[in-house]
């Protein structure tokens, strides 16, 4: 029921559940970096600050559990709130978003689309983050990461667009 506290088992269904949204969306925009990670973004022109890949999905997979995390934090909240609603709303928008910005780049080897697109989805993590602070402080701050690895990710795109005309 909403407000209440769920058992247990209830709690590790909705963290799983909360995970696995999160992961399931790293997995489709892992499809289409997988297109052309080894082929086109190989031979582009890349900026000195830009870290292996190694670096980059190892980064991912963390912020993608922090998400999960965050998400499970908000649904344990009172889901009948409209707060909450609009928390949820906009999560689920900012992670399309996520994954719409790995078809752009790689799918499509657009970095033009794809900074601009990235602009708007830094826009709705920056939205979450907001949402979040009126529900639960640590769903926020667990996004806090996020927001600054696509802000960190912006630049990046920005260059390779610049170095790669």
């Amino acid at each position: 029921m909403a407000g209440q506290k769920k058992g247990t088992g209830g709690r590790i269904l909705l963290l799983v559940l909360s995970l696995g949204i999160c992961f399931a969306a790293a997995a489709i925009g892992s499809y289409f970096t997988g297109m052309t990670v080894n082929t086109w973004y190989a031979g582009l022109a890349k900026p000195p600050i830009a870290p292996p890949g190694w670096v980059i999905g190892a980064v991912w997979t963390v912020l993608f559990l922090l998400m999960g995390i965050s998400l499970f934090l908000v649904l344990e909240e009172d889901r009948s709130s409209h707060a909450v609603q609009q928390g949820i709303c906009l999560f689920a928008l900012q992670l399309a978003l996520n994954v719409l910005w790995s078809y752009l780049f790689f799918g499509l080897a657009s970095p033009a689309l794809a900074l601009g697109e990235m602009l708007v989805l830094w826009v709705a993590i920056a939205a979450t983050v907001r949402q979040f602070l009126r529900i639960s402080r640590p769903a926020a701050y667990l996004l806090v990461p996020y927001l600054a690895w696509v802000s960190f990710a912006t630049i990046l795109t920005g260059w390779i667009l610049v170095l790669n005309p």
